[in-house]
């Protein structure tokens, strides 16, 4: 292993297996990495002839946080999921410290509601926002919505949300502000739907009990999915006046396009 290869190095502490497709892993963090929450990196494992192997993976902790937790898929013929998902705590991990991304809170101008999107796996930036006090200093209604295929897909995004209440940091911050709609695409559950549709035929205002629908005067919109949700999202938010953001120009939504899940 070269040298380069090997100043990158961090070790698993911590594996959860949350359902056989899905599993969050906690490795340690370099002192010297720095990152807005929201943000990815690439991580992974050597590959052939000792060639890194290296997948963006968006951070799931805060930016305070000690430790660098993870959320992913298993795929069982993917090149680095296939083997990623078998590591343990003491286990070896790529990690590059060059932290990026578009779902950060420097991406959005100012506003009064902000809305959480994702699909799948997509929900790891989102563990890492809800988590930063930031996020609950420059909202008055935070709104999560996460679907997944099954209601057991769901458990890691519930799991992150019940416990914000109790965070020793920001749990007197989040009170009754935080509205959180989990739904499945597949499995029968008491709610159920796609994001864009029930955004769309208003059913989810209504189920929130949030006006609807989203302005670009009131909301700012983080989006995390497959390419196809993120497409028909950003579509959606565009025909209700929201114009796209970015790191170099802050505007009403921003989309992760580097997650694909």
């Amino acid at each position: 292993m070269n040298q380069a290869l090997r100043t990158d190095l961090q070790t698993v502490t911590e594996v959860t297996h949350w359902t056989d497709q899905l599993f969050s892993f906690r490795v340690t963090r370099p002192r010297s990495l720095r990152f807005r929450s929201g943000e990815f990196v690439m991580i992974g494992l050597p590959g052939a002839e000792g060639k890194p192997l290296l997948r963006a993976y968006s951070i799931a902790s805060p930016a305070w946080d000690d430790t660098l937790e993870f959320y992913s898929i298993k795929v069982p013929d993917g090149p680095l999921t296939s083997r990623l998902q078998h590591v343990r705590p003491g286990d070896p991990i790529i990690l590059r410290p060059k932290p990026v991304g578009t779902l950060v809170h420097d991406a959005l101008r100012p506003g009064w509601r902000l809305w959480m999107l994702a699909t799948g796996t997509g929900f790891a930036p989102f563990a890492s926002l809800l988590r930063d006090p930031e996020t609950w200093e420059g909202y008055g209604r935070v709104v999560v919505m996460h679907a997944c295929r099954t209601a057991a897909e769901l458990a890691y995004g519930r799991q992150v949300i019940c416990a914000l209440k109790s965070d020793p940091l920001i749990g007197a911050m989040v009170g009754d502000r935080l509205h959180y709609h989990p739904t499945t695409t597949r499995e029968t559950s008491p709610r159920m739907g796609r994001i864009t549709d029930l955004l769309a035929s208003g059913r989810a205002f209504a189920e929130l009990r949030q006006p609807g629908p989203l302005t670009a005067e009131t909301d700012r919109v983080m989006v995390c999915g497959s390419l196809a949700f993120n497409r028909d999202m950003s579509a959606l938010l565009k025909d209700w006046g929201l114009q796209e953001g970015s790191n170099a120009q802050p505007g009403d939504f921003v989309v992760e396009k580097a997650f694909v899940g």
